[in-house]
Formats: structure tokens, C-alpha cells, sequence
């Protein structure tokens, strides 16, 4: 099988003296998919910024189609046949679709005014061909996450790529949109294409490689046939440690509730019901778990409870308080905690360093501040203990959070949202985007706050996750519960399949 790729002892490092490749070497064969997994800060994202032309080496080469190559830009990549679909998106919140789709490439009237009909014609045509459907017409601001990344997805298939590089791209797709995708990049190999597939689920890894490279603190540590490993394997080589993951027992003590709801509704902008009486309960030392397609409410009902979004009409009781319709402040002043399901949109400031953003819902609170003054001292000294406490992989907490990579921004959201010790933690899915390793942790913290008394609302795309923690288990469909699940002992995502797809719901 012919080469496409060649990269030979790649060594990158950052200014912040943050070595993120040692040495790297591994070939790509034409017409596959070749998977690139590692723990979070592994340095898998910075090769692919290298391949990309945003970054530069300090040594290595890469030979492209059998020529060394050195892009000095995106743009000249993309002139090669290679495209990228970024972790955090790159597309521009105030343009439509079908402007972001054709951005760079836009056709035009007589070779001056934008062809808007030609346009949204092209982004329908594209979606329909991949099968990735998007509103072409509407603002990607206004878009939910997951179609955000279907548009990322499409314009660079647009742009006819040969090497596409994937970098988590089904963090925030749901399990229907992923096998969606898997379907498409099946295709695009039938018909010549190789694709770079960087991702932490590892089930999806062994479901649509070819061929596996697993890196690990800079270094490749194997380069083999997907066929060859097993998903415990390649866990074991990514972290260099067994990894064990099994449904965790209930908490032995379980109180009274800490957060209720009641009888909550939401009609949104454009006069549509999203919420439709929902009603339930939280009790102290459990995590009620909700499954369900992305899409059915989940969205709106956190961003409810957390303050970023007024109900229509219900109860939103915290800790005894109706806290319906307070603001974010309130509600945390009030002993929630909330890991969003968009870190970069409502998790961190990323021009902030990492100890500024630690502190950014307590810094006005003693011991952070000293009357009008920020005890900086303090402050560096927490950030270093809370950076060692969540195994955030950092060479300082005055290093830019946007310096990073994605699971250990995420890291980040998890230290500062589980160390205010909140008696109600809103937990969005709290592990997207992160390695099998930082899974095992933020699992293991969320039991802890559990077992000391927290009651944790868990929202999950991941079902093995709200099976794995859940005490109890809602299904929300078309912003309804339409299943309840007290004992979860036996359950399966089988058994919750039909509630989710509306197909099956209890009297």
C-alpha cells in the first residue's frame, strides 16, 4: 500500500519551554483511516497543527506524497488537498451556514456582488451528498453545538481534500450523528480519501480504524493495525497503567432533596415548547442521571437551573430557595457548581491564565482578596495545588488557559466547579473531549462529592457514563420525561434506546 504521509522526528517545542513532540515518527497509507490517540497534553493536536502549517517544528520533516513538504500557512495546506476540522470550531458566529461553508471560496454575480442563491444552493448540496444535514440559512451562533461541528465538517469537504484531519469530532455529536459520520468517512475512503482520526473513545477508534498510533507524553509508543488491539489495550498504552471502569455503587447514605423541580416550562424565541412539565428531584449523596438524544431539551433545562436562561413558568428549588429566574451568581452563591457542556463558550476565559480562571467565581471572597486588593500570592499558590490535585498538565497556573489542550481545559472547568464544595453540582457532560485516564479522575471526584453529600444532576450523550454513575435515571425526549428508571442495577443502553428515540415512554 502506497504512503501519503511520512513524518520523521518531529520535535516541537513551545516558548513557555512546554515539550509537546519528542522525537515523533509514524507513516499514513493512502486511502485509510488512521486513528492518532493519546492522553490529554499527549501532543497529539500540536503534530497536526504542524502537518497543518499553523505551527512550526523546531526539527523533523514531513514528506507529503512523496515530497518534503513545510506549510507556512492553513491556506497552503489547504492548496496541497489537506484540511482540518478543528477540536474548538473555526467558524464565524455571525455568518450564516452557507457563508461559513463557502468563506474563502464565495461564488459570485459578475464577478463582484456575493451569489447568495448560489451559495445556500451549494451548502444544500453538500449536506445532502454527506449526508450531514445543516440549516443552511441560519446564523452558526444560533446553532446548537453539535450542528456547529457538522458545518465545520463540510466545509472541508467542500474544499475536495485528500488528507483530512479530524480532530475530535464526535466530542459533541450524538451516538446517531457519529454513526453518520462513520458512514460518510467509509465513503470518502471508498473513493480515495485518507483521514487523520483523532479521538479518546476508544470504542469509536476500534470501530472505524484502520490503523492505530498511540503517543504518549510526546512519543509514539506503537504504531499498529487496529485488528491488533483491543480498546483495553490501547487504553493501557495511552496511559502506561491499567485502567478499570465499572458501575459504581450506590452512596449508603441518601437525604433529602437538594434540588427539585416543578412542573417547569419553556417556550423559546421563536414561540416553540422545549420544555414540557418537567418535575423531579435530587437528593443529597445521589447523581440522577439524564439520557436521551442531544437535541430533546437537555440544553436548555441546565442553562435553567444554572441561571443563563429564564423558565416560562415552574419551580426551580435549590437547597430549600425557589431560585427561578436569579442569576448565575445567585444560583452558585447558593451551592451550585456547573461544568458546562461548551467549556470555551461558558467554561473558561481563554485570553485568562489558569489560576485567574480557577478563582473567577470566588476571587471577590476571602482568602482571595484582602478588602479591595486580589491576594496574588494566594491565589498563584491555589492554582498550583489545584493543578496538581486534578492532574492538569501545565508549567504554570500563570500560563494562558488557552495555551492548553482540550481535556485539560476541561480539567480546569472540572477543579474550579468541584473545589467551591457545592452541595448541588450540574454536571454537563463532564467528560468530553478527555482521555480514558482524566475520565477515571472526574468520575472518581464526582462519587466523592457524591459520598460527601452532593447531589449532582448529570446530563450525558455517553451512555455508558449515566449508567456507569447514575443513581437514578430520567429519559428526556422532545422536552419530556418520558421514562424513570429508580433501579438501574440491570439496565442497558438497549433499555433505554426506545425511550430515547420516542418510540416507547411510560404511562
Amino acid at each position: 500500500m502506497d504512503t501519503i504521509l511520512s513524518i520523521r522526528n518531529i520535535v516541537k517545542v513551545y516558548p513557555n519551554g512546554v515539550v509537546a513532540n519528542k522525537g515523533i515518527s509514524f507513516d499514513i497509507e493512502k486511502n485509510t483511516i488512521h486513528a492518532l490517540v493519546g492522553e490529554n497534553g499527549a501532543g497529539k493536536t500540536t503534530l497536526m497543527k504542524i502537518l497543518f502549517g499553523i505551527e512550526t517544528p523546531q526539527e523533523g520533516e514531513i514528506i507529503y506524497k512523496g515530497k518534503k513538504v513545510h506549510f507556512k500557512s492553513p491556506l497552503d495546506a489547504i492548496k496541497n488537498g489537506i484540511g482540518m476540522v478543528h477540536q474548538h470550531l473555526m467558524l464565524a458566529p455571525d455568518l450564516t451556514v452557507a457563508e461559513n461553508l463557502t468563506l474563502g471560496i464565495e461564488p459570485r454575480k459578475w464577478k463582484i456582488f456575493l451569489d447568495t442563491d448560489k451559495m445556500n444552493e451549494i451548502a444544500k448540496r453538500v449536506s445532502k451528498e454527506f449526508g450531514l444535514e445543516v440549516p443552511f440559512d441560519k446564523r452558526v451562533k444560533d446553532l446548537p453545538i453539535g450542528v456547529r461541528q457538522r458545518v465545520e465538517i463540510l466545509k472541508a469537504l467542500l474544499r475536495n481534500v485528500e488528507l483530512l484531519i479530524l480532530d475530535e469530532p464526535t466530542a459533541v455529536l450524538t451516538p446517531q450523528e457519529s454513526d453518520m459520520l462513520f458512514k460518510t468517512l467509509k465513503d470518502l475512503k471508498k473513493h480515495g480519501k485518507t483521514i487523520i482520526f483523532i479521538s479518546h473513545k476508544l470504542k469509536e477508534v476500534k470501530q472505524i480504524a484502520d490503523r492505530v498510533t498511540v503517543i504518549r507524553d510526546g512519543k509514539v509508543i506503537a504504531t499498529k493495525d487496529a485488528s491488533e488491539l483491543t480498546e483495553h489495550q490501547i487504553a493501557e498504552l495511552m496511559v502506561g497503567r491499567e485502567i478499570k471502569s465499572e458501575r459504581i455503587a450506590p452512596s449508603p447514605k441518601v437525604g433529602e432533596p437538594l434540588l427539585e423541580v416543578e412542573n417547569l416550562d419553556y417556550i423559546n424565541e421563536e414561540n416553540i415548547p422545549v420544555l414540557k412539565s418537567v418535575s423531579f428531584k435530587v437528593r443529597s449523596g445521589e447523581i440522577l442521571g439524564v439520557a436521551g438524544v442531544e437535541g430533546n431539551g437537555q440544553t436548555e433545562l441546565v442553562e435553567i437551573l444554572t441561571g443563563l436562561r429564564r423558565l416560562t413558568s415552574g419551580k426551580v428549588i435549590i437547597n430549600g430557595k425557589d431560585m427561578a429566574g436569579k442569576t448565575p451568581r445567585e444560583i452558585r452563591e447558593n451551592g451550585v457548581s456547573h461544568i458546562p457542556e461548551d467549556r470555551m463558550k461558558n467554561g473558561v476565559a481563554e485570553a485568562a491564565t489558569i489560576k485567574e480562571n480557577l478563582i473567577v467565581d470566588r476571587y471577590y471572597k476571602k482568602p482571595f482578596s484582602k478588602g479591595i486588593l486580589l491576594d496574588w500570592k494566594y491565589i498563584t499558590n491555589y492554582g498550583k495545588k489545584l493543578i496538581k490535585d486534578f492532574n492538569v498538565l501545565a508549567t504554570s497556573p500563570d500560563a494562558l488557559v488557552s495555551s492548553l489542550s482540550g481535556g485539560n481545559i476541561q480539567k480546569v472547568v472540572v477543579a474550579r466547579e468541584l473545589s467551591s464544595n457545592p452541595s448541588v453540582i450540574v454536571a454537563d457532560q463532564p467528560i468530553r473531549g478527555i482521555d480514558v485516564g482524566s475520565e477515571e479522575l472526574v468520575h472518581r471526584l464526582l462519587k466523592e462529592a457524591r459520598d460527601k453529600g452532593s447531589a449532582v444532576f448529570l446530563v450525558s450523550a455517553d451512555l455508558d457514563e449515566v449508567l456507569e454513575l447514575s443513581t437514578r435515571i430520567i429519559v428526556l425526549y422532545n422536552g419530556e420525561i418520558v421514562a424513570r428508571f429508580d433501579d438501574v442495577g440491570g439496565l442497558t443502553g438497549k433499555d433505554l434506546g426506545p425511550y430515547m428515540l420516542g418510540v416507547k415512554r411510560e404511562e
